[in-house]
């Protein structure tokens, strides 16, 4: 199975694809970001980034999709506009008939981290050593949305077993 993870925001969007190998093993299949500029008025952002994301789903097919949850901090004018990146995210996504899986940032620490209180840094190097990568991905968004397309994946690999 091939797994999306998807850091949610206006101006960047992370996404990732991990699917196992041969073994078992988690590898990234590709991981980048979404960018709109902020000189964009806001509806042109957004419609930008559903395009974008509509096209990756096309292209790297991915069978079930990890998002991050809404972490509301005290600037509620940034969590609206992420709040809006996060719709039309969902909305591509959703167009897609794609599985959708919302984890809370603790969790997302918890499964790859061990702790839901891990610090950026453990979770980017965490994320290296499970994907067997030369060095830890950037920018942040993407290495973000690897952590949570791992989730999703280890999610699956747990459902799989209390189904059987």
């Amino acid at each position: 199975m091939r797994f999306m993870g998807i850091d949610p925001g206006t101006a960047i969007v992370g996404y990732a694809f991990v699917e196992e190998n041969e073994y078992g093993d988690p590898i990234a299949v590709e991981y980048n970001v979404v960018t709109t500029k902020s000189t964009m008025k806001m509806p042109n952002r957004l419609q930008h980034i559903y395009k974008e994301i509509t096209r990756l789903i096309a292209e790297y097919k991915p069978d079930a999709v990890g998002i991050e949850e809404m972490f509301f901090g005290k600037n509620v004018t940034a969590a609206i506009t992420v709040a809006q990146g996060r719709g039309v995210v969902l909305m591509a996504l959703a167009d897609a008939k794609l599985p959708i899986y919302e984890y809370k940032p603790a969790e997302i620490k918890q499964t790859i981290a061990g702790s839901g209180n891990a610090p950026k840094a453990q979770m980017q190097e965490m994320v290296k050593t499970l994907l067997n990568l030369d060095q830890i991905p950037k920018p942040d968004d993407a290495a973000d949305a690897l952590a949570i397309a791992l989730t999703a994946m280890q999610a699956s690999r747990w459902e799989q077993l209390l189904d059987q």
